[in-house]
């Protein structure tokens, strides 16, 4: 009995690596891979405003923000974060922790009028910009939600030459 062979014959494939959908399926697994990183591991950020001189300049600043820290995850005081700005929604800012649940800080600007001491509430954080008379923080708004973190920034990267980690900028006092 002759032996049927079908080698010959092509069988087309809506999935093989030629078709449109092969092209789509994998556009699409790149593009949710992407959100993925960008919601859940790190992102490069552009930074804007005065708040944050010296750390950060005014403009041109690209830094990289880890999401391990969101929602105030393993933050602590002397951090550098993003946030998402509960003055103005839709908008983000970059603001150093003073404080966290538990602590008392300076509601004022040090050296200024006031000098009223708050207790930090629980689930929430101070934030402070590190250029206090071009900062709009929690002397404005009061103590921030934790759920409000949107990441630390861990470093400068752009411009090149002046690439850098962001270090915790707060020093103990001893009295």
């Amino acid at each position: 009995m002759p032996s049927l062979s079908f080698s010959h014959v092509r069988i087309p494939t809506i999935f093989g690596p030629q078709s449109p959908i092969w092209y789509i399926l994998n556009l699409t697994k790149l593009f949710f891979g992407l959100h993925l990183v960008n919601e859940y591991v790190g992102q490069i950020k552009q930074t804007a405003g005065p708040s944050m001189l010296p750390t950060l300049n005014v403009a041109g600043d690209w830094v990289y923000v880890s999401r391990f820290y969101r929602r105030g995850r393993a933050v602590k005081v002397g951090d550098v974060v993003t946030i998402r700005h509960p003055m103005f929604p839709g908008t983000g800012a970059s603001k150093r922790v003073l404080g966290m649940s538990g602590d008392f800080v300076l509601r004022d600007t040090p050296g200024g009028e006031g000098g009223m001491m708050v207790q930090i509430p629980e689930g929430h954080c101070w934030l402070a910009g590190d250029n206090l008379p071009d900062s709009r923080d929690s002397r404005d708004y009061g103590p921030l939600p934790l759920a409000l973190i949107k990441g630390k920034v861990i470093a400068r990267i752009l411009p090149f030459k002046e690439r850098k980690w962001i270090e915790n900028g707060l020093e103990d006092v001893h009295s």
